[in-house]
């Protein structure tokens, strides 16, 4: 049985295709900010995933501790910083999901 006092961790996934010829100005960017948003207040976990077959498209993976965190990340200038520099380079609409473990 589930525990209603269990903390509630958030998982988001962020899927993104790149235009194939911005990928490595994508790589680049998030190797230069990873470290960052790893330590950004309420970040447990960031990971980037590379779909098997279509190597345009990628995934974020990321454990917050809550949904006031992922949003002070989300609001913050690190984040502004981050996404200005990366969604131009999108071939194709983001996705985004908050999910929690069950």
């Amino acid at each position: 049985m589930f525990s209603s006092k269990r903390k509630k961790m958030i998982v988001r996934i962020v899927k993104m295709g790149f235009i194939t010829e911005e990928i490595e100005a994508f790589l680049t960017n998030f190797d230069q900010h990873k470290d960052q948003i790893r330590n950004f207040e309420g970040c447990t976990h960031l990971q980037l995933l590379r779909d098997e077959h279509q190597n345009h498209q990628f995934f974020t993976y990321s454990h917050w501790e809550s949904e006031t965190h992922l949003n002070n990340y989300r609001n913050s200038a690190l984040f502004k910083k981050v996404w200005a520099n990366t969604k131009d380079k999108f071939c194709q609409r983001p996705e985004a999901w908050s999910t929690k473990q069950l």
